[in-house]
């Protein structure tokens, strides 16, 4: 199994169920933190610095919608991913 296929398990309702918030959050988290390894390596890659803005973006934003909707989950998915968020 991949790591997406792992967190696809951990937050959703099934193994195909890739549209959830929870699971977008939580695959765009992972991601981020690949890049942040990868930036940490390569401070000049301006193109993989506007990648991980545009994925902080997106994920904030999916926050927020989750936190509108249905705030028990959005606790759980911060408090499990050790997210900071407004």
């Amino acid at each position: 199994m991949t790591g997406k296929n792992i967190i696809i398990n951990a937050f959703g309702k099934n193994k195909i169920d890739t549209g959830n918030s929870e699971v977008q959050i939580a695959i765009i988290t992972n991601n981020i933190y690949k890049l942040q390894i990868h930036l940490k390596k390569n401070k000049y890659d301006y193109h993989s610095q506007l990648g991980m803005t545009r994925m902080v973006n997106k994920r904030r934003k999916l926050l927020t919608y989750l936190k509108k909707t249905q705030v028990s989950r959005y606790k759980h998915l911060v408090k499990t991913l050790k997210l900071r968020h407004k």
